[in-house]
Protein backbone atom coordinates (compact mmCIF):
# COMPACT_ATOMS: atom_id res chain seq x y z
CA UNK A 1 0.00 0.00 0.00
CA UNK A 2 1.25 3.23 -1.11
CA UNK A 3 2.08 5.25 2.16
CA UNK A 4 2.30 8.82 0.18
CA UNK A 5 -1.00 8.30 -1.80
CA UNK A 6 -2.85 7.49 1.73
CA UNK A 7 -0.87 10.78 3.08
CA UNK A 8 -1.90 13.02 0.01
CA UNK A 9 -5.52 11.58 0.12
CA UNK A 10 -5.79 12.57 4.31
CA UNK A 11 -4.45 16.00 3.35
CA UNK A 12 -6.87 16.61 0.57
CA UNK A 13 -9.68 15.42 2.62
CA UNK A 14 -8.75 18.27 5.67
CA UNK A 15 -8.50 20.45 3.01
CA UNK A 16 -11.80 20.06 1.49
CA UNK A 17 -13.68 22.96 1.21
CA UNK A 18 -17.36 21.75 0.68
CA UNK A 19 -19.44 18.64 0.72
CA UNK A 20 -18.95 17.96 -3.00
CA UNK A 21 -14.97 17.93 -2.86
CA UNK A 22 -15.50 15.85 -0.11
CA UNK A 23 -17.92 13.75 -2.29
CA UNK A 24 -15.28 13.31 -5.27
CA UNK A 25 -12.60 11.84 -2.84
CA UNK A 26 -15.05 9.22 -1.46
CA UNK A 27 -15.68 8.06 -5.37
CA UNK A 28 -11.65 8.80 -5.95
CA UNK A 29 -10.48 6.55 -3.35
CA UNK A 30 -13.59 4.16 -1.86
CA UNK A 31 -16.27 3.87 -5.19
CA UNK A 32 -16.03 0.79 -7.37
CA UNK A 33 -12.98 2.11 -9.63
CA UNK A 34 -11.22 3.50 -6.47
CA UNK A 35 -7.94 3.09 -5.92
CA UNK A 36 -8.06 1.34 -2.72
CA UNK A 37 -11.30 -0.56 -4.05
CA UNK A 38 -9.05 -1.85 -6.89
CA UNK A 39 -6.41 -2.91 -4.94
CA UNK A 40 -9.07 -4.84 -2.21
CA UNK A 41 -9.93 -6.87 -5.91
CA UNK A 42 -6.18 -7.70 -5.96
CA UNK A 43 -5.62 -9.42 -3.55
CA UNK A 44 -7.62 -12.25 -5.11
CA UNK A 45 -4.80 -12.84 -7.98
CA UNK A 46 -1.86 -12.81 -4.95
CA UNK A 47 -0.10 -15.33 -3.46
CA UNK A 48 -1.01 -16.72 0.45
CA UNK A 49 1.97 -15.25 2.06
CA UNK A 50 1.46 -11.94 -0.43
CA UNK A 51 -1.87 -11.50 0.61
CA UNK A 52 -1.64 -12.02 3.65
CA UNK A 53 0.84 -9.38 4.35
CA UNK A 54 -0.80 -6.99 2.00
CA UNK A 55 -4.61 -7.51 3.20
CA UNK A 56 -4.08 -5.32 6.34
CA UNK A 57 -2.86 -2.66 5.49
CA UNK A 58 -5.55 -2.26 2.72
CA UNK A 59 -7.75 -2.83 4.74
CA UNK A 60 -6.28 -0.42 7.40
CA UNK A 61 -5.73 2.54 5.09
CA UNK A 62 -9.49 2.14 3.77
CA UNK A 63 -10.63 2.45 7.27
CA UNK A 64 -8.18 5.23 8.02
CA UNK A 65 -9.90 6.98 4.54
CA UNK A 66 -13.63 6.24 5.86
CA UNK A 67 -13.85 7.62 9.07
CA UNK A 68 -11.40 10.81 7.84
CA UNK A 69 -14.25 11.48 5.46
CA UNK A 70 -16.86 10.79 7.75
CA UNK A 71 -14.90 13.66 10.06
CA UNK A 72 -14.93 15.71 7.33
CA UNK A 73 -18.50 15.63 6.50
CA UNK A 74 -19.34 15.86 9.64
CA UNK A 75 -17.62 19.26 10.01
CA UNK A 76 -18.73 20.45 7.25
CA UNK A 77 -22.47 19.97 7.93
CA UNK A 78 -22.34 21.11 10.71
CA UNK A 79 -20.36 24.66 10.06
CA UNK A 80 -23.31 24.83 7.55
CA UNK A 81 -26.28 24.83 10.24
CA UNK A 82 -24.49 26.97 12.56
CA UNK A 83 -24.23 29.64 9.26
CA UNK A 84 -27.92 28.58 8.81
CA UNK A 85 -28.78 29.71 12.14
CA UNK A 86 -26.83 32.70 12.33
CA UNK A 87 -28.67 33.82 9.14
CA UNK A 88 -32.23 33.17 9.63
CA UNK A 89 -33.78 34.24 12.15
CA UNK A 90 -37.65 34.98 13.55
CA UNK A 91 -38.43 38.12 14.21
CA UNK A 92 -40.86 38.13 16.96
CA UNK A 93 -42.12 41.95 16.49
CA UNK A 94 -43.72 41.41 13.13
CA UNK A 95 -47.24 40.84 13.08
CA UNK A 96 -48.58 37.41 13.66
CA UNK A 97 -49.89 37.33 10.27
CA UNK A 98 -46.81 37.15 8.61
CA UNK A 99 -45.93 33.81 10.43
CA UNK A 100 -47.18 30.63 8.78
CA UNK A 101 -49.91 29.44 11.18
CA UNK A 102 -51.81 26.19 11.64
CA UNK A 103 -55.21 25.60 10.54
CA UNK A 104 -58.37 23.93 12.91
CA UNK A 105 -58.97 20.43 11.50
CA UNK A 106 -62.69 20.36 9.51
CA UNK A 107 -63.78 17.51 12.75
CA UNK A 108 -62.63 19.51 15.59
CA UNK A 109 -64.79 22.52 13.94
CA UNK A 110 -67.84 20.87 13.20
CA UNK A 111 -67.78 19.40 16.87
CA UNK A 112 -67.73 22.71 18.30
CA UNK A 113 -70.52 23.68 15.37
CA UNK A 114 -72.47 20.92 16.81
CA UNK A 115 -71.93 22.08 20.62
CA UNK A 116 -72.78 25.58 19.60
CA UNK A 117 -76.15 24.49 17.66
CA UNK A 118 -77.23 22.20 20.42
CA UNK A 119 -76.58 24.25 23.25
CA UNK A 120 -78.73 27.09 21.98
CA UNK A 121 -81.24 24.14 22.41
CA UNK A 122 -80.51 23.44 26.17
CA UNK A 123 -78.39 20.52 25.20
CA UNK A 124 -75.10 19.98 27.64
CA UNK A 125 -72.11 18.21 26.46
CA UNK A 126 -71.31 14.82 28.17
CA UNK A 127 -67.89 12.60 27.70
CA UNK A 128 -66.92 8.92 28.52
CA UNK A 129 -63.82 7.02 28.01
CA UNK A 130 -63.01 5.43 25.15
CA UNK A 131 -61.59 2.31 26.43
CA UNK A 132 -65.12 0.77 27.54
CA UNK A 133 -66.60 -2.48 29.27
CA UNK A 134 -68.69 -4.80 27.69
CA UNK A 135 -71.57 -4.24 30.09
CA UNK A 136 -71.87 -0.15 29.38
CA UNK A 137 -70.98 -0.88 25.47
CA UNK A 138 -73.30 -3.61 25.23
CA UNK A 139 -75.25 -5.58 27.69
CA UNK A 140 -77.08 -2.11 29.44
CA UNK A 141 -77.73 -0.76 25.51
CA UNK A 142 -80.09 -4.06 25.47
CA UNK A 143 -77.24 -6.24 23.58
CA UNK A 144 -76.68 -9.04 25.93
CA UNK A 145 -74.21 -11.48 25.13
CA UNK A 146 -76.15 -13.86 22.96
CA UNK A 147 -77.91 -10.45 20.86
CA UNK A 148 -77.22 -10.95 17.06
CA UNK A 149 -76.87 -6.95 17.12
CA UNK A 150 -73.62 -7.69 18.46
CA UNK A 151 -72.48 -8.88 14.53
CA UNK A 152 -73.72 -5.08 13.57
CA UNK A 153 -70.37 -3.76 15.52
CA UNK A 154 -66.57 -4.97 14.40
CA UNK A 155 -65.23 -4.79 17.72
CA UNK A 156 -61.31 -4.41 18.95
CA UNK A 157 -61.65 -6.52 22.28
CA UNK A 158 -58.66 -6.57 24.88
CA UNK A 159 -57.75 -9.44 26.21
CA UNK A 160 -59.48 -11.05 28.84
CA UNK A 161 -58.01 -10.02 32.28
CA UNK A 162 -58.30 -12.30 35.31
CA UNK A 163 -60.70 -11.36 38.22
CA UNK A 164 -62.85 -8.62 35.97
CA UNK A 165 -66.15 -9.44 35.27
CA UNK A 166 -66.73 -7.15 31.84
CA UNK A 167 -64.29 -7.41 29.04
CA UNK A 168 -62.56 -4.50 28.17
CA UNK A 169 -63.07 -2.83 24.42
CA UNK A 170 -62.48 -0.04 22.27
CA UNK A 171 -65.97 1.53 22.64
CA UNK A 172 -68.14 0.82 19.57
CA UNK A 173 -69.90 4.17 19.60
CA UNK A 174 -70.78 6.99 21.98
CA UNK A 175 -74.29 5.27 23.27
CA UNK A 176 -71.85 4.01 26.46
CA UNK A 177 -72.28 8.21 27.56
CA UNK A 178 -75.82 8.30 27.50
CA UNK A 179 -75.80 5.02 30.13
CA UNK A 180 -73.23 6.59 32.36
CA UNK A 181 -74.68 10.10 32.27
CA UNK A 182 -78.26 8.44 32.87
CA UNK A 183 -76.77 6.52 35.85
CA UNK A 184 -74.67 9.44 37.56
CA UNK A 185 -77.14 12.21 36.82
CA UNK A 186 -80.25 10.78 36.63
CA UNK A 187 -83.51 12.60 35.20
CA UNK A 188 -84.61 14.72 33.27
CA UNK A 189 -81.35 14.81 30.46
CA UNK A 190 -80.67 16.83 27.72
CA UNK A 191 -77.52 15.98 26.63
CA UNK A 192 -74.71 15.25 22.87
CA UNK A 193 -71.69 12.90 23.47
CA UNK A 194 -69.02 13.67 20.61
CA UNK A 195 -66.11 11.52 20.58
CA UNK A 196 -63.83 9.12 18.71
CA UNK A 197 -65.16 5.37 17.90
CA UNK A 198 -63.58 2.27 16.52
CA UNK A 199 -64.71 -0.50 14.87
CA UNK A 200 -62.50 -2.67 12.19
CA UNK A 201 -63.29 -1.40 9.29
CA UNK A 202 -61.89 0.55 6.23
CA UNK A 203 -61.92 1.67 2.82
CA UNK A 204 -62.99 5.15 1.19
CA UNK A 205 -66.08 6.20 3.33
CA UNK A 206 -65.04 4.21 6.58
CA UNK A 207 -62.24 4.15 8.91
CA UNK A 208 -61.01 2.43 11.94
CA UNK A 209 -61.17 5.09 14.41
CA UNK A 210 -64.01 7.74 13.27
CA UNK A 211 -66.23 9.86 15.32
CA UNK A 212 -69.61 10.12 16.48
CA UNK A 213 -72.33 12.71 17.95
CA UNK A 214 -75.02 10.51 20.59
CA UNK A 215 -77.54 13.03 21.37
CA UNK A 216 -80.02 11.91 24.01
CA UNK A 217 -83.35 13.33 25.59
CA UNK A 218 -84.74 12.08 28.91
CA UNK A 219 -87.72 13.83 30.28
CA UNK A 220 -91.30 13.16 31.05
CA UNK A 221 -94.20 12.78 28.31
CA UNK A 222 -91.62 12.62 25.63
CA UNK A 223 -92.55 11.23 22.07
CA UNK A 224 -91.12 10.81 18.28
CA UNK A 225 -92.46 14.00 17.52
CA UNK A 226 -90.13 15.99 19.95
CA UNK A 227 -87.26 13.79 18.02
CA UNK A 228 -88.27 14.80 14.88
CA UNK A 229 -88.53 18.42 15.12
CA UNK A 230 -85.00 18.10 17.52
CA UNK A 231 -83.35 16.79 14.16
CA UNK A 232 -85.12 19.54 11.99
CA UNK A 233 -83.89 22.21 13.88
CA UNK A 234 -80.70 20.74 13.97
CA UNK A 235 -79.79 19.70 10.11
CA UNK A 236 -81.30 23.39 9.40
CA UNK A 237 -79.15 25.18 11.56
CA UNK A 238 -75.95 22.47 10.91
CA UNK A 239 -76.15 23.14 7.05
CA UNK A 240 -77.90 26.73 7.16
CA UNK A 241 -80.69 26.29 5.21
CA UNK A 242 -84.29 26.14 5.36
CA UNK A 243 -85.28 23.55 2.95
CA UNK A 244 -83.72 20.63 4.52
CA UNK A 245 -86.77 17.66 4.29
CA UNK A 246 -86.90 14.70 6.88
CA UNK A 247 -88.21 11.66 6.12
CA UNK A 248 -88.44 8.90 9.07
CA UNK A 249 -88.41 5.33 8.06
CA UNK A 250 -88.63 2.15 10.39
CA UNK A 251 -85.68 0.43 11.68
CA UNK A 252 -84.39 -1.73 14.08
CA UNK A 253 -81.50 -0.75 16.94
CA UNK A 254 -81.55 -2.98 20.14
CA UNK A 255 -80.93 0.47 22.46
CA UNK A 256 -84.70 2.39 20.47
CA UNK A 257 -88.31 0.84 20.28
CA UNK A 258 -89.50 2.21 18.03
CA UNK A 259 -86.25 2.97 15.70
CA UNK A 260 -86.09 5.14 12.51
CA UNK A 261 -83.41 5.98 10.15
CA UNK A 262 -83.44 9.33 9.46
CA UNK A 263 -83.06 10.68 5.27
CA UNK A 264 -82.54 13.76 3.88
CA UNK A 265 -83.75 15.17 0.45
CA UNK A 266 -80.70 16.27 -1.72
CA UNK A 267 -80.54 17.27 -5.29
CA UNK A 268 -77.16 16.88 -7.65
CA UNK A 269 -75.39 19.84 -8.55
CA UNK A 270 -71.96 19.47 -10.86
CA UNK A 271 -72.34 15.81 -9.40
CA UNK A 272 -72.36 16.19 -5.78
CA UNK A 273 -75.19 15.83 -3.54
CA UNK A 274 -76.69 18.96 -1.97
CA UNK A 275 -78.96 18.65 0.55
CA UNK A 276 -82.14 21.03 0.40
CA UNK A 277 -85.47 20.07 -0.95
CA UNK A 278 -87.64 16.88 -1.17
CA UNK A 279 -86.28 13.60 -2.09
CA UNK A 280 -89.39 13.06 -4.30
CA UNK A 281 -89.00 16.13 -7.09
CA UNK A 282 -87.38 15.08 -10.41
CA UNK A 283 -83.56 15.20 -9.95
CA UNK A 284 -83.80 14.59 -6.08
CA UNK A 285 -83.81 11.45 -4.07
CA UNK A 286 -83.47 10.45 -0.39
CA UNK A 287 -79.92 9.71 1.37
CA UNK A 288 -79.64 7.97 4.83
CA UNK A 289 -78.32 10.92 7.27
CA UNK A 290 -78.73 9.25 11.18
CA UNK A 291 -80.33 6.41 13.02
CA UNK A 292 -82.43 7.28 16.16
CA UNK A 293 -85.94 6.38 17.74
CA UNK A 294 -87.39 6.33 21.60
CA UNK A 295 -85.10 5.22 24.02
CA UNK A 296 -85.60 1.42 24.59
CA UNK A 297 -87.79 0.64 28.37
CA UNK A 298 -84.69 -1.81 29.25
CA UNK A 299 -82.47 1.02 28.81
CA UNK A 300 -84.04 2.97 30.89
CA UNK A 301 -84.70 0.68 33.41
CA UNK A 302 -80.79 -0.93 33.47
CA UNK A 303 -80.03 3.13 33.72
CA UNK A 304 -81.85 3.01 37.19
CA UNK A 305 -84.94 5.02 36.11
CA UNK A 306 -88.17 3.92 36.33
CA UNK A 307 -89.78 3.55 32.63
CA UNK A 308 -93.02 4.57 33.29
CA UNK A 309 -92.20 7.95 34.71
CA UNK A 310 -89.26 8.79 32.21
CA UNK A 311 -89.08 8.10 28.41
CA UNK A 312 -87.00 9.64 26.40
CA UNK A 313 -85.32 9.92 22.28
CA UNK A 314 -81.64 8.93 21.44
CA UNK A 315 -79.70 9.43 17.94
CA UNK A 316 -76.64 8.89 16.21
CA UNK A 317 -74.57 10.54 13.41
CA UNK A 318 -71.15 10.30 12.27
CA UNK A 319 -69.03 13.71 12.86
CA UNK A 320 -67.12 12.86 9.92
CA UNK A 321 -70.04 12.22 7.44
CA UNK A 322 -71.75 15.53 8.44
CA UNK A 323 -68.20 17.04 7.71
CA UNK A 324 -67.91 15.79 4.42
CA UNK A 325 -71.40 16.69 3.33
CA UNK A 326 -71.32 20.40 4.29
CA UNK A 327 -67.85 20.72 2.92
CA UNK A 328 -67.48 19.25 0.01
CA UNK A 329 -65.09 16.52 0.44
CA UNK A 330 -65.00 12.92 -1.21
CA UNK A 331 -62.78 10.44 0.64
CA UNK A 332 -62.95 9.62 4.77
CA UNK A 333 -59.03 8.85 4.78
CA UNK A 334 -58.03 11.92 3.88
CA UNK A 335 -58.96 13.44 7.46
CA UNK A 336 -56.05 11.16 9.02
CA UNK A 337 -53.62 11.39 6.32
CA UNK A 338 -52.35 14.16 8.48
CA UNK A 339 -51.26 16.07 4.38
CA UNK A 340 -50.95 19.66 5.57
CA UNK A 341 -51.69 20.64 1.86
CA UNK A 342 -55.46 19.02 2.81
CA UNK A 343 -55.46 20.68 6.06
CA UNK A 344 -54.65 24.28 4.46
CA UNK A 345 -57.82 23.58 2.27
CA UNK A 346 -60.20 22.47 4.48
CA UNK A 347 -58.92 23.97 7.54
CA UNK A 348 -60.19 26.92 9.67
CA UNK A 349 -58.78 29.68 11.14
CA UNK A 350 -58.63 29.55 14.99
CA UNK A 351 -60.48 32.87 14.88
CA UNK A 352 -63.67 30.85 12.71
CA UNK A 353 -65.85 30.41 16.05
CA UNK A 354 -68.56 29.18 15.21
CA UNK A 355 -71.91 31.26 16.19
CA UNK A 356 -75.74 31.02 15.84
CA UNK A 357 -75.41 34.65 14.34
CA UNK A 358 -72.93 34.68 12.31
CA UNK A 359 -73.49 31.61 10.86
CA UNK A 360 -71.96 28.54 12.48
CA UNK A 361 -70.14 27.51 9.17
CA UNK A 362 -69.39 30.93 8.32
CA UNK A 363 -65.37 31.57 7.34
CA UNK A 364 -63.18 34.68 8.33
Amino acid sequence: MDDQRISETLAAIDAAADVDAVEAIRIAALGKQGWISLALKSLGAMASEERTKAAPAIQAAREKIANALAEKKAALDDAALEASLASETLDLTLPASEVPKGSVHPVSQVMDELAEIFADMGFAVATGPEIEDDWHNFTALNMPESHPARAMHDTFYFPQQEGVDHRMLLRTHTSPVQVRTMVSQGAPLRIIAPGRVYRSDSDATHTPMFHQVEGLVIDRGIHLGHLKWTLETFLKAFFEREDIVLRLRPSYFPFTEPSVEADVGFALENGRRVLGGSGDEPGHGWMELLGSGMVNRRVIEMSGLDPDEWQGFAFGVGVDRLAMLKYGMDDLRAFFDGDVRWLRHYGFSPFDQPTLSAGVGARA
